[in-house]
């Protein structure tokens, strides 16, 4: 800062340089006028001193709000303007009303864009509700024709567009998700076995055997939104698993005493160099790319959310063959230090 400070403040040198150097060569050839060389000395040692001090106090002055505004980079926070020093110069003052205005310009914009977030998150939120409403018309009418074997192809098609609607309802509710937490005692194997009968005729018309291994376990979480990640796990290893083949749901117990629950798929696997990169938002990888329906958000939203209420999502790495996706219920849940006293009223 000082050095910054002293080349701003070059022309003060230069300035005082020249007049130091001006006086003593007026005293130094000025005829009749006699001074000695140590009162000459003293003289400009004097002066340097002087201005030396006022520069050190000119310093202080006119940097402590530059100071203060350097300090807020380190620790910008939403009122950081109310963090600004009062200031005591002209300047300061020019620069403080700078950026009063741009602090200014900025919570307008801001404003401006939650409203038009808050007016599509809505209009997509009422958008959904309704095509709900044809949606249970049509598999209210599949379920009274379940003989006619055409049904079921259509039962497929059918489903394939809820999930799609399902998870654009999840993502409208997403940041605010905190409000629609909900804590509560489950079974594991539960949760797995009814995103199965969801997925029942996907699995049927693929051909797929789906079976669930291990103890069950009861976790403490919020009910609906570990299903909506169980589901976009269950989703990609229908999606790409092949015909005929079988996926497993298996609970166990961690060594950390941790609740775990892997889906096993005997799909084509994720590429090594595509593992750091599958819970990236709209990253499809390798197997994403064959199949063109992919979008690279299932895994993303599926991780978003686990992140949310407490649960630990990877893939078990070094597999030769198909994936094993683990999910850790982790204690204690994100919410739980928000929520100490929610735990209390847990239903057993």
């Amino acid at each position: 800062m000082f050095m910054r400070y002293m080349a701003s403040r070059i022309s003060w040198l230069v300035l005082t340089a020249g007049l130091l150097g001006l006086t003593d060569l007026l005293i130094l050839f000025e005829q009749g006028f006699r001074v000695e060389f140590t009162s000459l000395l003293y003289l400009n040692a004097l002066y340097l001193i002087v201005f030396s001090l006022f520069l050190v106090w000119r310093y202080k002055k006119e940097t402590r709000y530059i100071a203060a505004i350097s300090e807020l980079q380190n620790s910008m926070t939403s009122d950081w303007y109310e963090s600004l020093p009062e200031p005591d110069n002209e300047l300061d003052r020019a620069i403080s009303e700078i950026l009063n205005e741009a602090s200014r310009q900025f919570k307008r914009k801001l404003a401006q864009m939650k409203e038009a977030q808050l007016i599509e998150n809505d209009f997509t939120a009422s958008w959904i509700h309704e095509v709900k409403t044809p949606l249970t018309a049509m598999k209210l009418i599949m379920d009274a024709q379940q003989g006619n074997p055409e049904m079921r192809r259509l039962e497929t098609e059918w489903l394939r567009i809820h999930l799609l609607v399902d998870r654009q309802l999840h993502l409208t509710r997403l940041p605010a998700l905190e409000s629609d937490y909900v804590l509560e005692r489950v079974s594991v194997q539960r949760l797995a076995a009814e995103e199965i009968r969801e997925m029942a005729p996907w699995c049927m018309e693929k051909n797929l055997a789906v079976s669930l291994e291990g103890n069950d376990a009861i976790v403490v979480t919020d009910r609906k939104w570990c299903r909506f990640i169980i589901r976009q796990l269950l989703t990609n290893a229908i999606k790409y698993s092949p015909s005929g083949k079988a996926l497993i749901f298996k609970t166990d117990v961690t060594e950390t005493m941790h609740v775990s629950l892997d889906l096993i798929d005997e799909g084509p696997g994720i590429r090594p160099h595509d593992l750091p990169r599958i819970f990236d938002k709209g990253f499809t990888g390798e197997n994403g790319r064959i199949h063109n329906a992919a979008t690279g958000l299932g895994l993303y939203l599926a991780q978003t959310v686990a992140d949310k209420i407490g649960i630990t999502l990877h893939v078990l790495p070094g597999q030769p063959q198909g994936t094993t996706m683990r999910m850790i219920f982790t204690d204690p849940n994100t919410f739980e230090t928000l929520r100490s006293g929610q735990e209390k009223h847990i239903p057993l």
